[in-house]
Formats: structure tokens, sequence, C-alpha cells
């Protein structure tokens, strides 16, 4: 008969596996991971390869500047080097004035006139 102690090393060892299987599950949801099954492992722009070891500098970039637009076909995806994603951005940055994220915190322009009744202010003289 096993001991309880082996009962609950075995318990516990079954919640880390299921838990892991889980957060793989999970991951493999989001679009990073379906945009790296769905493309070849190459920059969109430079043209450098990537493996495993340095996959990590192979960024998801979202060619209209929404992260919350991830059609299912990958069609707002396309991969690039972290070099060449940051120059993306930069340009996008310098084409608009702003980034997307900051878009939203803009303060409204200014649409009153301060010089209104200034012509009526230097007639009282």
């Amino acid at each position: 008969m096993p001991s309880d102690k082996a009962t609950t090393s075995s318990q516990i060892l079954d919640r880390v596996v299921a838990q892991a299987r889980r957060d793989a599950e999970q991951r493999d949801k989001g679009y990073r991971e379906r945009a790296l099954k769905m493309y070849p492992w190459i920059c969109g722009r430079c043209a450098r390869e990537f493996t495993r070891a340095n996959l990590r500098e192979l960024t998801v970039h979202h060619r209209n500047h929404d992260h919350d637009f991830n059609p299912p076909d990958g069609s707002n995806w396309e991969l690039l080097c972290v070099y060449c994603h940051d120059n993306e951005h930069s340009r996008y940055v310098d084409y608009t004035g702003g980034s997307a994220l900051d878009a939203e915190d803009r303060p409204a322009a200014a649409t009153g006139n301060p010089f209104a009744n200034l012509k009526s202010l230097l007639k009282k003289e």
C-alpha cells in the first residue's frame, strides 16, 4: 500500500503537469505563437533568418498598429526583427506626430480666440 507522502507527491506532480499543459495551450492561443506557426522565421524587412536560439529577437508587428486587431488568418501581422520593428514604429511616430498609444490621450485642440475682442478694446481709448 502506498504511503500518504507518495500519494501527496504524486498529486502535486499531477497538478503541476496539468497546469503546465494549460499554460502551453494558452500560449498557443496568443497571436505571437500563432504568427510564428504561420510564417517562416525571417524578418519581413531585412530578411534576417532566425532559429530557436535567437527567436526572442523576432517580433510580431501589427501592420495597422492596432494590437487588438488579430484576425485568425494573420493578415494584420508581419514578423520583424527587433531592429526593424523599432524602425517601423519610429517611422510611424514621425509620420503621425505621435504614437498610436498617445492618440487617445491628446488634449482637444483649442477652439477659442483669445484676440476676439481686441479691436473693440483698442478703440475705447
